[in-house]
């Protein structure tokens, strides 16, 4: 749904375009709560126009995030010009309107449904402050395995790159935007989708996807990633634990991708054949191994295997120049080019 208004007479027209899912049981309801969603559009397209963030917010005036779902926003014309809709986009998993949102490399928003249906989808979790080589390989090697699953053969896949919440949270209570955009940015120079989540919990994120697709399910992640999933602290308010999580987890045949991980040059690769878990969940961690849900990368680049967005950042703080040998060359050059993270700024 959506609205085209003119906040001046003869002044350009400008646009406000949402896609909204009803969740109540009952048709009544539905009709009940679309109309609402009406209502508060037009109100806020007249008289919030100047301020977004307020705008999307008033989208839930006698509503409640149980009632609907807004997953995509998109602001244009002449009152939006300086609207960036990917803040918009996250201003709707921030408010809870939506446990997710999309956009392309080309900065647009996306509508998650529609992109995700009928596509076999290949996640990597990551910070990417900033995207690193071992980011962009981890994918490569993943997608390599991915698309030779014969039950992903002939498939259009689509490979995505999530954040969460709490990562761009990172323990305070509000989003740096400048932080997030610049990580749009970097990843938008990579060419790949982007998706921000409100799913800490992996069998969150594998529940969001399968709703949305019913082809094949991979997550990328490196060993640490795979030795913190089998910690029991994350489980507690499920009542079947850490075991109700696997079954969630893998109930769709889903497979990990688990990159090798290099603690320091010369020490030899923990792969997902050498991992070590505590030892009351080893025999869960033999079972799922046995049945084919870890998929080692064995096709990794070694020489990027010491690789870490942490040391870049205090490489691009202290003035150390090698940093940029571990990032894409594009993403050396916008970081450059635009002073992310402290970088001092190049016009070369």
């Amino acid at each position: 749904m959506g609205i085209k208004f003119q906040s001046r007479p003869r002044d350009e027209p400008s646009q406000i375009l949402m896609h909204v899912r009803m969740l109540d049981a009952e048709a009544s309801l539905q009709q009940e709560a679309l109309g609402i969603v009406g209502v508060n559009l037009c109100y806020a397209a007249f008289f919030l126009h100047h301020n977004p963030e307020q705008l999307v917010e008033s989208l839930l005036d006698m509503l409640t995030t149980g009632r609907i779902e807004i997953d995509m926003i998109e602001f244009s014309g002449i009152e939006f010009r300086n609207v960036d809709n990917r803040i918009m986009a996250l201003q709707l998993v921030q408010l809870g309107l939506s446990g997710a949102a999309m956009f392309g490399a080309d900065r647009e928003v996306l509508q998650p449904t529609e992109v995700l249906y009928k596509k076999a989808v290949l996640v990597e979790r990551g910070s990417f402050r900033p995207p690193t080589h071992v980011n962009v390989v981890m994918v490569a090697c993943a997608l390599a395995k991915f698309k030779a699953d014969p039950a992903v053969a002939d498939k259009p896949v689509l490979p995505l790159m999530e954040i969460t919440m709490r990562n761009l949270l990172a323990g305070g209570k509000d989003v740096d935007r400048r932080d997030f955009l610049a990580r749009a940015e970097l990843l938008a120079a990579c060419g790949v989708t982007v998706m921000i989540s409100d799913y800490f919990e992996y069998y969150r994120l594998a529940a969001y996807l399968a709703w949305r697709t019913k082809e094949r399910i991979g997550i990328v992640m490196g060993v640490p990633s795979l030795v913190e999933l089998f910690d029991e602290k994350y489980y507690t308010k499920l009542p079947g634990g850490v075991i109700e999580s696997f079954g969630r987890l893998f109930k769709n045949d889903l497979k990990l991708y688990i990159y090798p991980y290099q603690k320091s040059p010369g020490e030899p690769p923990q792969t997902a054949n050498t991992v070590a878990v505590s030892p009351e969940l080893t025999p869960l961690y033999e079972y799922l191994a046995r049945r084919g849900s870890f998929v080692p990368l064995d096709n990794s680049n070694p020489q990027y295997a010491s690789i870490f967005s942490r040391d870049v950042l205090k490489r691009i703080a202290s003035g150390d120049e090698t940093w940029e040998e571990m990032v894409p060359s594009q993403v050396a050059a916008l970081i450059r080019k635009r002073g992310f993270f402290g970088c001092p700024v190049s016009y070369g």
